[in-house]
């Protein structure tokens, strides 16, 4: 299913893959978050942190009538406030779905899988 948006010159429609997408650079540019995770760990394996192509696999969105929800689950580096990092991403998907592709996200859950230790 995809977003659609009604503009003068005619409809354009944005994939959920693209959203995820969004959603997931936006969650891994956050101070404190080593990567996202998968939403199916049992299926897709536990210890998987995803990269940049299976962002899709790390996000979840559904469509509701003005906007669009989101789940996100993330793997929170050992050390920082949890809570903070989990606003953080919050409000940078929020802002990153307005600017980059004008789609207004209702809801942003976010769902911290595991926490694990930086590397340097």
């Amino acid at each position: 299913m995809a977003v659609k948006i009604k503009t003068q010159f005619g409809t354009i429609d944005i994939t959920n893959d693209v959203i995820a997408t969004v959603v997931g650079g936006a969650a891994t540019d956050i101070y404190g978050i080593v990567g996202m995770a998968s939403k199916n760990q049992i299926r897709d394996n536990l210890n998987d942190i995803l990269k940049k192509e299976n962002y899709s696999r790390g996000a979840v969105v559904r469509q509701e009538e003005n906007g669009v929800a989101v789940d996100v689950f993330i793997i929170v580096s050992y050390g920082t406030k949890i809570s903070e990092v989990c606003r953080n991403v919050q409000e940078k998907v929020k802002y990153n779905l307005e600017t980059m592709l004008g789609v207004s996200a209702n809801t942003v859950n976010v769902y911290v899988q595991g926490v694990r230790v930086m590397q340097d």
